[in-house]
């Protein structure tokens, strides 16, 4: 899809990959970017640096009414919207010892905003003949997350989604892309405990890469309609790799845990 012309939103706009993308989106044509954040004044400071196509707007994408709100309020003051990036996500470390509503809090943020949002697009979309809905999970969503159950069970939830909307919804002119990066230099974690860790030791073993790279390469995959977005070449090597041999995959992450450790 060539994004000139077309009305965008990104959630999670604030900082980061979110920022960079709706700085990305501005510069290739877009005719609006709605920029949300669950930091109000943040997605504002991301409209200001862009410019008059560009307006912010607080969004908690934990609250499915408030994703159904806003695309609603944009669709009437726009006509309709052609490309959601789907980008929002924090990070928790933590397994079997956080209590259910923590693992609850990702699911919601990680998987359900983006059911919340697809379910409140689609039918419009197909209505005015197409649309896109770039998700943003993670390597974990492919691999895994040692240090974080939740985060790593959420990304596979977001991943597994992704491939069902394509495969129910492509054939009807709606393209979906899954960005799927290790780690990047970005502050929009959210959250955390002192406990808990941003940009891992595992998810930085090829490298730390700034927000305009990865942004750069999702908007290649909008452009070319295609599905995976792995800005770490290595993820896909690592998921061949997991695919071919689970067993000795999983063998060969308890040991890489043990290193980390070390």
């Amino acid at each position: 899809m060539d994004i000139k012309d077309k009305v965008t939103v990104i959630t999670g706009a604030g900082s980061g990959i979110g920022r960079a993308l709706a700085q990305g989106f501005a510069e290739r044509g877009a005719a609006v970017v709605v920029c949300t954040d669950l930091n109000g004044e943040n997605a504002q400071e991301t409209a200001e640096m862009i410019g008059d196509v560009a307006s912010g707007r607080a969004l908690d994408v934990g609250d499915e009414a408030a994703i159904e709100a806003l695309i609603s309020e944009i669709e009437a003051e726009h006509g309709g919207i052609d490309i959601f990036v789907s980008n929002a996500g924090y990070g928790q470390a933590g397994g079997l010892d956080l209590p259910t509503e923590d693992w609850a809090r990702m699911m919601n943020v990680h998987t359900w905003s983006h059911l919340a949002a697809a379910r409140a697009l689609v039918p419009g979309m197909i209505a005015r003949g197409g649309g896109y809905i770039l998700s943003t999970a993670s390597a974990a969503g492919l691999l895994t997350q040692m240090d974080s159950g939740p985060y790593a069970v959420s990304k596979h939830a977001a991943v597994a989604f992704a491939e069902w909307l394509s495969i129910n919804y492509g054939d009807q002119g709606i393209g979906v892309s899954v960005l799927c990066p290790q780690a990047v230099r970005t502050n929009i974690m959210g959250p955390r405990k002192p406990s808990d860790s941003s940009n891992s030791g595992q998810a930085s073993q090829d490298g730390i890469l700034e927000p305009e790279v990865v942004a750069d390469a999702c908007i290649e995959a909008i452009h070319e309609g295609r599905f995976l977005v792995l800005p770490h070449p290595e993820v896909e090597t690592y998921f061949q790799r997991k695919a071919s041999d689970y067993d000795r995959w999983l063998s060969g992450m308890r040991r890489f845990r043990e290193r980390l450790k070390g």
